[in-house]
């Protein structure tokens, strides 16, 4: 009985390397040479080698496609291609990360302007804030200059040199951030309306774009 089934298995087997033999020398390769001779061989010919080329069926039908072997040209613009098909996938990826943030942020137009309202209202108080430091720092610097006036015959001390120096410091800096903190106004008004304007594309506006935004399940 095991005699019978070694037998049987190894029948099976060389039927299937027949098979595959025969389906190998079935197999035809169609290409066409530099100077548009076209050939039909059982293996690539070397007048096609890095050609384009087609293997055949038994029955004539185009199985499988070999492409051509790229010119240095071609292959650095098929790697731009490449890397710009990858950028504009990550683009449309962070779009649709940054339309889900938005539509998880705000639920409705009206808590987007009451964020914006805190923003602004946010960023005033800093300016106040701001505008105080600088009146202490003007006030500080009065009377560094009134205590400078007694050593206008004599050298002043180090620690008055390193005051006035170390207050006309935060004078400066503390100027150039209440510019900053004015210019914000501008800056807050431009991004609410951008997320506005989203916002309501997604919601009412524009359906499918609501769609794209919203997760997969």
């Amino acid at each position: 009985m095991k005699t019978l089934r070694t037998a049987a298995l190894s029948c099976a087997a060389l039927a299937l390397l027949l098979s595959t033999h025969a389906a190998a020398q079935q197999r035809m390769y169609k290409c066409v040479d530099a100077k548009g001779k076209v050939y039909y061989t059982q293996v690539p010919p070397r007048e096609c080698l890095g050609r384009e080329a087609e293997v055949l069926s038994g029955q004539g039908r185009v199985t499988k496609r070999i492409e051509s072997a790229l010119t240095p040209e071609q292959q650095a613009a098929r790697e731009e291609e490449r890397k710009k098909q990858l950028e504009q996938e990550i683009v449309a990826r962070e779009e649709k990360r940054r339309n889900q943030a938005l539509l998880n942020t705000y639920s409705s137009e009206k808590d987007l302007e009451d964020a914006r309202a805190r923003a602004l209202k946010d960023n005033e108080l800093a300016v106040r804030d701001t505008e105080k430091h600088i009146a202490d720092a003007e006030k500080r610097k009065k009377a560094l200059e009134v205590e400078k006036e007694f050593y206008v015959k004599k050298p002043m001390p180090p620690k008055l040199v390193q005051d006035i120096k170390n207050n006309d410091v935060e004078l400066r800096n503390q100027r150039e951030l209440l510019e900053a903190k004015k210019r914000q106004v501008a800056d807050i008004n431009a991004k609410y309306d951008e997320d506005k304007r989203r916002y309501v594309e997604l919601t009412r506006g524009a359906p499918a774009a609501a769609a794209r935004a919203a997760p997969k399940k």
